[in-house]
């Protein structure tokens, strides 16, 4: 069997108001020129927790034929990173995301050739709001455990904690987020709603070191964690535009996700063309709890 031909680069990409040059690391899985299917962009979540823990979807090319661009979004990873912006909700916007999604979509020319785009988490939230203004060669659109309405998102994990044992749930509620008492029990809380597998996958922790490495995006636009949400994104209701979305959609969750239904439902009842599957033994991990399934299902339906 040949190899799978991978790989890498980087693309100017300048911020408005970076204040300085900037690039875009990327990462091609497969040949852009020789498969047949038009090549999947994956957008990671975060926002800031890079590409590596997307890794699984590199699998759709050798079963489907489809390439896969990963990239690590500005502020995290091997693209610029923009610490001097923490706070600054004026340059961390939809706009920054979405113009560097489209600089790296031109350099590598997949307009003509049609392109498919799968969001993660806050990856999800990016795609939808980018579908909604009718991008050139956008073919399909997967949002896989991603919010349709963050307030809603605040809601299912109200409900989540409420279920958790009371010296878990005490902690959670308590005003110190940096005590050892909140950071256990933020780990049972993610090991329950975010990846239920243990130990967690190497990948999977890169995420979090990503994070940890540079909060700066995270901590603007969501919070301190995923149980605080702060930060700009608190008031986001994207299933109020998800009309505009004129592409075939697929909306992911798992049984146990963080991204519960009664934040998830509102794509399916927004979204013109889609179709939702929930992964029964899965939380926000899917892609990694459920792999053959996972593949099966977006396969299925980037092929179909």
């Amino acid at each position: 069997m040949a190899a799978v031909p991978v790989r890498e680069g980087k693309v100017n990409f300048e911020a408005p108001n970076g204040g300085k040059e900037g690039s875009t690391w990327y990462k091609v899985h497969g040949s852009l020129e020789d498969s047949p299917s038009p090549a999947l962009v994956a957008l990671h979540g975060g926002p800031g927790a890079g590409h590596e823990y997307l890794s699984p979807l590199a699998n759709l090319y050798g079963k489907y034929g489809v390439p896969v661009v990963f990239y690590d979004q500005v502020g995290c990873g091997r693209s610029t990173h923009y610490r001097e912006k923490m706070g600054d909700e004026s340059f961390w916007t939809f706009d920054l995301f979405i113009q560097e999604l489209d600089n790296l979509i031109d350099h590598l020319k997949l307009r003509e050739k049609g392109f498919f785009i799968l969001g993660q988490s806050w990856g999800g939230m990016l795609g939808a709001v980018y579908a909604t203004r009718h991008p050139k060669g956008l073919k399909k659109l997967i949002i896989a455990s991603s919010p349709a309405s963050v307030p809603l998102y605040v809601v299912g994990n109200d409900q989540l904690r409420s279920e958790l044992p009371q010296d878990i749930r005490e902690a959670l509620e308590g005003p110190d987020h940096d005590s050892p008492e909140y950071e256990k029990a933020s780990a049972f809380f993610y090991k329950q709603h975010v990846c239920r597998l243990d130990p967690r996958p190497e990948d999977v922790q890169t995420a979090f070191k990503n994070l940890e490495e540079d909060s700066t995006a995270y901590i603007t636009m969501q919070g301190p964690s995923e149980l605080v949400i702060v930060g700009s994104l608190k008031n986001w209701e994207g299933w109020k535009i998800a009309h505009d979305i004129n592409v075939d959609t697929l909306v992911l969750n798992g049984r146990y996700d963080e991204m519960t239904d009664v934040c998830v439902e509102p794509w399916f009842k927004a979204i013109p063309r889609v179709k939702w599957v929930t992964f029964e033994n899965s939380s926000h991990m899917a892609h990694w709890e459920q792999p053959e399934r996972f593949l099966q299902v977006c396969g299925g339906f980037l092929s179909g």
